[in-house]
């Protein structure tokens, strides 16, 4: 069975970072060949040059205007790719913010999302507390993160915490510390025998 792992949630979680570390323990354990697709270096170097050619600031990536019509599509984009590599049989763990998605549970949606029927889909929400978001946005000094910083107010409006029917078959990974045995039990919980969608899962150790 190929996989489809999701690593989503805020900036500043660590989501690329955990997926790194995933990518080589879940090909041993699958068997399997996997790729990684960031969302931010399959388009962020494209959706800078055209927001740039708009508005004269490539990096205004958390703007209403690259919101409501650059967000979706780069999305799209995403899982177009991932179903391309789904179908040649390579996994695929993509790595985003979707928090659009996983709340409105698309994600789970094998027709929406394009891809094969017979993938094994694993969406891992990584969180970490507020605060220490922002400071590991503020020390890595990414340009495209200057608009989050300086509207953190309205940006923090868009962090919602994944509760109710929106957690439902969801790995939820605090990444503010965690343990290798916490990468351990991460990586079993994916490549286990697959849940129904709508199974509440016991919570992973923190």
């Amino acid at each position: 069975m190929t996989h489809l792992v999701f690593i989503c949630g805020h900036a500043g979680t660590g989501k690329t970072t955990l997926a790194k570390r995933l990518i080589g323990p879940l090909m041993r354990a699958t068997g399997q060949a996997f790729c990684l697709l960031d969302k931010d270096t399959l388009y962020g170097v494209y959706s800078a040059a055209a927001i740039g050619a708009l508005t004269g600031d490539p990096n205004d990536r958390d703007s209403p205007l690259f919101l409501q019509h650059f967000r979706d599509p780069e999305y799209r984009g995403l899982f177009d790719t991932a179903a391309e590599n789904l179908r040649l049989g390579i996994g695929v763990i993509a790595v985003g913010p979707l928090s659009r998605e996983v709340r409105e549970r698309k994600l789970f949606d094998h027709a929406w999302l394009g891809v094969p029927r017979d993938v094994n889909i694993s969406v891992v929400w990584v969180s970490t507390e507020e605060e220490t978001a922002r400071e590991r946005i503020a020390a890595r000094g990414n340009p495209n993160d200057a608009y989050k910083l300086a509207h953190w107010d309205e940006y923090r409006q868009r962090r919602f915490v994944p509760t109710g029917d929106a957690c439902g078959g969801l790995l939820n990974f605090d990444n503010t510390a965690p343990a290798s045995a916490d990468y351990d039990a991460l990586l079993g919980r994916i490549v286990q025998t697959p849940q129904p969608p709508g199974m509440m899962l016991p919570p992973m150790p923190v």
